[in-house]
């Protein structure tokens, strides 16, 4: 098979994204590749493809357990044998993994960066025939960038040990130029193929706004977007656990994640997450970095991050499924004071010379400037961050943005402009008004265009996802999509190769799920009428 047929069959795709079809054509030549892509780009396709289409077996290391999971579950669903290793699994369990790896019972397997130091995989991985090393989250490698990881610095010699190299690939979607040549020199890339697709996500609304009093606020938000599925950032614990105590007081559906809670009930809450027992995540950025789950539609910062960077790979979780999303921070002045002393108590900063440290420190303060110059700005706020991150023709107006929207910045706990003259039957009013537009205008995002039998379709083909989604205790989005059911819906197939046309459907999933999914769209049936043909045996 070529590789589009490859995409088509295992993924559902009928063509490549920009810088897609390049970094796969480089890669399977042998040659080393580096991609700068946005989050929800389809970073994974790139060397996935090569990975089904090269022998032997592709090694992709990823610095989080939630993200290994969340892909190896995608890759099985979609028909590619996957697994991965970190230490989630036993050492039973690891032991099981590496010995059905070498049988050759794996395309792919994801690994965290510290197994690469174990000898017992060091030594599969010299006995194995590799077809790929795939770095995700390759900033990582840098101590300037946002999230230094010292296990990364270790993948170079890993590499160097293996008595064939493969071709090395390294993704990102955060990095600054200093940053982007960290990577190519530390990770020893060899004349890579370079793709930068640049970091504008068009279906993202970003707005920065200083409400008067943020739980009021955030709450007012919460309530006026209904059901969707978000994700609600903190800097501290203690607002992690305030936030999630006092909106679970008020109905929300929402869960916690922060690095004092137990492993098991991190894993838990996480589950509940991914599996939408739980709707809302409220956490730190201990949470998040890598999550797959594609139909977040609302990422809200409650506090002020410590850089762009940080901010946008965050803020980036929302709309991975290409559909509209919003991206809110709240502002006050006392998250500058916050940044300043979490960046002046760092304690991964007192393990590098002190000269480096000093440097470090004034790179990350001026960081922290730069950040605050974003979420105070009076220009438009996407134009702000495509310039900080080098792409200085972007333009000036995106039109889709608080600045360029004409809103206030600060604000009252509704989202109105500050004002002394509002009685409290005037707020009432206003308040019913926004929630009103605010509902119609992320259903309209969602569904724009749908006739109301459409929407009733719709709904009918989520309510089965989710039905199919308890039964094999696996997260909806992998499945399909929200992108893949309103495909669905605006081309209505009535057999199984209509079926294989729709954006997201490949071969495994056309046979597993097509009779169900074209009962509900062709003949009308409910969703729980829908599963029990999945069941029923067939007529000879």
């Amino acid at each position: 098979m070529n590789k589009l047929e490859v995409l088509k069959k295992h993924f559902g795709h009928d063509h490549f994204r920009e810088g897609q079809s390049e970094i796969i054509d480089a890669l399977l030549q042998g040659r080393d590749a580096f991609g700068v892509m946005p989050t929800g780009s389809g970073k994974s396709i790139c060397y996935q493809v090569p990975a089904l289409m090269r022998e032997g077996i592709a090694l992709i290391v990823s610095p989080l357990i939630s993200l290994m999971k969340d892909q190896v579950m995608a890759l099985k669903a979609s028909g590619v044998p996957a697994a991965y290793i970190n230490s989630s699994l036993t050492p039973w369990q690891q032991q099981e993994a590496i010995r059905r790896a070498g049988n050759g019972a794996y395309k792919i397997i994801y690994v965290a960066p510290e197994r690469l130091e174990v000898p017992q995989f060091q030594q599969f991985a010299r006995q194995a025939r590799l077809s790929l090393v795939a770095v995700d989250e390759a900033h990582c490698v840098s101590q300037w960038g946002h999230d230094f990881r010292p296990s990364y610095l270790k993948i170079v010699q890993f590499i160097k040990e293996l008595p064939v190299r493969p071709p090395v690939c390294a993704f990102t979607a955060t990095a600054t130029r200093q940053v982007r040549d960290d990577i190519l020199r530390l990770l020893g890339l060899q004349d890579p193929y370079r793709v930068v697709t640049g970091y504008n996500r068009p279906n993202l609304h970003f707005t920065s706004v200083k409400p008067t009093n943020k739980l009021g606020y955030l709450y007012n938000y919460l309530k006026s977007i209904g059901d969707q599925c978000g994700i609600i950032y903190c800097s501290t614990r203690k607002n992690v656990e305030l936030i999630c105590e006092r909106m679970q007081m008020l109905g929300f559906s929402i869960t916690r994640y922060h690095a004092g809670l137990t492993d098991t009930e991190r894993q838990q809450n996480q589950d509940d997450f991914r599996m939408d027992r739980a709707r809302i995540m409220v956490a730190t950025n201990a949470f998040g970095m890598g999550i797959d789950k594609s139909d977040v539609r609302f990422v809200v910062h409650y506090n002020m991050p410590k850089d762009l960077e940080s901010y946008y790979q965050e803020a980036g979780r929302a709309g991975r499924d290409g559909a509209a999303a919003e991206c809110v921070l709240l502002y006050s002045g006392q998250d500058v004071i916050t940044g300043k002393w979490m960046i002046e108590h760092d304690e991964e900063n007192e393990n590098i010379a002190p000269e480096e440290r000093e440097s470090l420190r004034e790179q990350q303060m001026e960081r922290l400037k730069q950040m605050t110059f974003y979420a105070t700005s009076k220009t438009c706020l996407r134009h702000f961050i495509l310039r900080y991150f080098g792409e200085y023709d972007a333009e000036e107006h995106c039109g889709h943005c608080s600045v360029c929207d004409g809103d206030a910045f600060e604000v009252d706990s509704g989202g109105r402009r500050k004002s002394p003259f509002v009685t409290e039957k005037q707020e009432k009013k206003a308040d019913k008004r926004i929630d009103r537009e605010a509902r119609k205008a992320i259903r309209s995002q969602t569904v724009a265009s749908f006739t109301p039998w459409e929407t009733a379709l719709y709904e009918n083909l989520r309510d089965l996802r989710k039905l199919l989604a308890n039964r094999s205790r696996m997260p909806a989005y992998t499945i399909f999509s929200d992108v893949t059911l309103q495909d669905m819906v605006r081309k209505r197939p009535t057999d199984m190769d209509a079926f294989l046309d729709v954006s997201g459907v490949g071969v495994n999933k056309q046979r597993i799920y097509g009779e169900a999914f074209l009962a509900v769209i062709r003949d009308g049936t409910e969703p729980n009428d829908a599963i029990l043909l999945m069941d029923a045996p067939n007529e000879p």
